[in-house]
């Protein structure tokens, strides 16, 4: 049986801590607080956790099939798991994760949460941050509301004509990312304003990494309206920020979030463990209009 367990928010818009739980082996009424805290705020913190990645996995099965990302290397022995780790040698060199976006936009069905489990930290630095994208949409004027709700934008694993991360883009070399696969050119539709499934509220749906353009216009035609999205999308007032300690497990809800992790710990050795839970088609104010994929 469940004690009290308090959700303790860290921001305005969204973000809150979860007090007293091990999440080893939760109860439903665990499981029911966990969720409803992450319909209330999008992103929640549990430190103090005691996770193999084993008992990782099984956490995140308890939330919905496990999604084994794409184009990016996972544990040999756990292929569920993917090994966020930047070497205290690796210099001058971007971390994974280090421009705002959703993980993993460009699917048919992106995730829909994602957890991600403190092993090793620096002293200091290596925070990630979170922008609400109810507060963003919400906050838009009404024409604006009225001008986004019925697009469509194209978001792709990179941008055509790259076929991939070059040398320029890459991260830690533990983090090893498929060059030259042809499906990642592959160019999904989806709202730019998406219905959240289980709230129900309108969110921006574009991020700076996998929305290349508008459905129907150039990519040059876009860039000043999705720029000026992508700007007014992570306000400092929509975001909350962690500072991890070893043992924290943050989950977020990719569908209503963005997030940052902040490359500013050179010398130091961070990793963290991630897993994904599948998601679902994204809809938009206007559900008639389906996802689309083209080459």
């Amino acid at each position: 049986m469940l004690n009290h367990a308090p959700i303790q928010p860290v921001s305005p818009t969204c973000g809150a801590d979860v007090l007293g739980i091990d999440l080893r082996d939760p109860s439903p009424e665990t499981m029911a607080l966990i969720r409803q805290g992450l319909a209330d705020h999008a992103v929640l913190f549990v430190r103090d956790q005691h996770l193999t990645a084993d008992e990782q996995v099984q956490l995140t099965r308890r939330f919905g099939t496990v999604l084994r990302v794409p184009y990016i290397s996972h544990l040999a022995e756990h292929p569920d798991v993917v090994a966020v780790l930047k070497e205290a040698d690796e210099s001058n060199i971007s971390t994974f994760g280090g421009t705002w976006h959703s993980d993993f936009s460009f699917l048919d069905e992106p995730p829909s949460l994602t957890l991600l489990y403190a092993l090793e930290l620096p002293e200091i630095g290596g925070d990630t941050l979170w922008s609400s994208q109810y507060a963003a949409y919400e906050t838009l004027s009404t024409g604006m509301r009225r001008l986004l709700d019925p697009l469509r934008a194209i978001h792709t694993a990179w941008p055509h004509g790259t076929k991939g991360p070059d040398a320029s883009s890459a991260v830690s070399r533990s983090v090893v990312m498929t060059r030259n696969d042809p499906s990642a050119d592959r160019e999904v539709v989806h709202p730019v304003v998406r219905v959240h499934p289980v709230t129900g509220r309108k969110a921006l749906f574009v991020n700076p990494v996998y929305t290349q353009r508008f459905e129907d216009m150039t990519a040059e035609e876009s860039r000043p309206l999705l720029q000026h999205l992508f700007d007014h999308a992570t306000r400092a007032e929509f975001t909350c920020r962690l500072r991890w300690t070893p043992g924290t497990l943050a989950i977020w809800d990719n569908r209503c979030v963005l997030h940052l992790a902040i490359n500013d710990y050179d010398g130091s050795r961070r990793l963290l463990h991630r897993t994904t839970v599948d998601g679902e088609h994204p809809v938009g104010p206007n559900p008639e209009r389906g996802v689309e994929a083209f080459s």
